[in-house]
């Protein structure tokens, strides 16, 4: 990751990561190439997650909390109605078990709550932590977090439905970087057919089947 970071343009921008992006090196680097961190904070850093936890749970969802969200929006996509309610709390970010992160500036609570339109009596809630030392609008923040999960979520579906890689067995490391990686070329190739309809499982298919098929995939 420090390596990548190198090769990007970071001054003004927010960089999302997920937990593995936690430590304080990578924040570092993050910040002295002029960009501010977004990252998400999981139970692998025990003792900063307890705290966090404990905090929001006193200020803001405990009943009577006094907090209210600064962000408070509703989606109904995909068959579902989620509320999405962002608290951040600049209190939060100078507990002595975030002391580690540098320019620390606030730490957000996100709970995402969703009832599944054919089943508006099955309510799920869940609850994600995250540190930033980006001064912006909790609004932006949690719109910035959306997006990195919008994206995420949305390749790792398509890999899984269109080609099941959760259900690989490859366990040599090379192989499955290299597999990783033809899945993806795969997907890029087959997204470009715009001539169909078909899902992209489905023309993944169709070009096993069908040599002509494969040739206009690969010659475009």
């Amino acid at each position: 990751m420090p390596e990548l970071l190198d090769q990007l343009a970071l001054h003004n921008s927010i960089v999302t990561l997920d937990a593995m992006g936690c430590p304080t090196a990578i924040t570092e680097k993050i910040l002295a190439r002029g960009g501010d961190y977004l990252l998400t904070l999981k139970s692998n850093h025990p003792l900063a997650h307890a705290a966090v936890v404990e905090h929001f749970d006193q200020h803001c969802f405990r009943r009577g909390a006094p907090c209210r969200a600064d962000y408070n929006a509703f989606d109904d996509t995909h068959g579902c109605l989620v509320r999405h309610r962002v608290f951040a709390s600049t209190e939060a970010a100078a507990l002595d078990a975030l002391s580690g992160w540098p320019v620390l500036r606030s730490v957000l609570a996100i709970e995402s709550i969703r009832s599944v339109n054919s089943a508006p009596t099955k309510v799920e809630s869940e609850i994600r932590y995250f540190l930033s030392s980006c001064p912006d609008d909790p609004a932006v923040l949690g719109q910035a977090i959306r997006s990195h999960w919008a994206v995420e979520n949305a390749l790792h579906w398509v890999l899984d439905v269109t080609f099941r890689e959760d259900d690989s067995r490859v366990r040599n490391r090379t192989a499955a970087r290299n597999l990783a990686l033809l899945r993806k070329i795969a997907l890029n190739i087959v997204g470009r057919d715009t001539t169909s309809k078909a899902s992209v499982r489905a023309r993944r298919k169709k070009a096993a089947w069908n040599d002509a098929y494969m040739l206009q995939l690969l010659t475009g």
